[in-house]
């Protein structure tokens, strides 16, 4: 039986994990991530800012909505503790979600604490945003996850399948590696805006640009080629598992991404807006969102009542070996 107040809440918690990290892509974009200064997690020295600069509110709300993250991470693991049996698929998506949530306030506050905001241009900067988009994703993963096991009627467990698992496992890390890329070219986009299209293509391919500049011109072609494969996989899949929800997910994956490339045109068009960043990464978030369910349905199949000594974990091992 379905718990349906458990799966809706961990629907809510998804979206609201979805709000924040607009949030945060605004902090970024509007170069308010020194608004606190250099102070984690006090605010310039201080539990609540007096007098603040608008920059300050910008980031003090970032926070403080990070924090009601941690708050609801907490929640649905005592949550799915009480309400679903040990070795559930539920309590292993919720504790999962809760481990990358403290992970990512960790890669929240060394952003702060190392300086890693406003204006640094440092190609250490560069790494860090991939390491906190590349966290952001698996925390999406988990929750979703979460949110799809809660909502099913019988238990269900993520087998191993080499056939199936191959190319979804490809596809999640071309999207880590998309997402990435677009990390750093937003990154670019707000610390060397330009006045006018020629403008930025002259900067595109001037061997004298800084490096986050020339790196913007990969973006849209591993865009584009991260686009057909989706596309190619999500067909493959239909073939390969005739079901409504395979077939629903997959030209649900198809459609979002190529929302998503027009919506990259749109943004280059427009220079690079912050409203349109925001945009363009909620629809990213939201291709990644329907590639995680489009392999919980694929990968996922009925979890058998597990003895004291037989561990799921070592249930998926035996059904791979097989």
């Amino acid at each position: 039986m379905v718990n349906t107040r458990f799966s809706r809440f961990a629907r809510g918690v998804l979206g609201y994990n979805l709000a924040v990290i607009l949030w945060g892509a605004y902090v970024r974009a509007t170069g308010s991530g020194a608004g606190c200064g250099a102070h984690w997690p006090l605010c310039n020295g201080e539990i609540i800012p007096r007098a603040p600069q608008v920059e300050t509110v910008v980031e003090f709300t970032h926070r403080v909505t990070s924090g009601l993250v941690l708050v609801l991470a907490v929640a649905l693991v005592v949550w799915a503790w009480r309400a679903y049996p040990p070795r559930h698929t539920v309590r292993f998506g919720a504790a999962t979600a809760l481990v990358f949530t403290l992970t990512e306030a960790l890669v929240g506050a060394g952003l702060v604490l190392f300086e890693m905001v406003a204006d640094n241009t440092s190609i250490e900067r560069a790494f860090w945003m991939m390491g906190h988009l590349a966290n952001t994703f698996i925390l999406l993963a988990a929750l979703t996850l979460t949110a799809l096991w809660s909502s099913q009627e019988e238990p269900r467990g993520l087998i191993w399948n080499s056939r199936l698992g191959t190319p979804l496992v490809l596809g999640v890390v071309a999207m880590i590696v998309l997402g990435a890329s677009g990390a750093v070219t937003a990154l670019g986009d707000t610390l060397f805006p330009v006045s006018s299209l020629a403008e930025g293509i002259r900067q595109d391919f001037s061997p004298t640009a800084h490096f986050l500049v020339r790196l913007r011109i990969f973006h849209p072609i591993i865009a584009v080629i991260v686009g057909a494969y989706l596309a190619g996989m999500g067909w493959w899949m239909r073939a390969q598992l005739p079901e409504r929800a395979v077939e629903r997910l997959s030209l649900a994956l198809a459609g979002l991404f190529a929302a998503q490339l027009v919506l990259g045109v749109i943004n280059v068009l427009l220079l690079a807006p912050v409203w349109m960043q925001l945009v363009h990464l909620l629809f990213a978030d939201l291709v990644w969102i329907c590639l995680v369910l489009l392999g919980g349905y694929v990968l996922g199949q009925p979890q058998p009542a597990a003895s004291p000594v037989d561990h799921p974990v070592h249930h998926r091992v035996k059904q791979a070996s097989q």
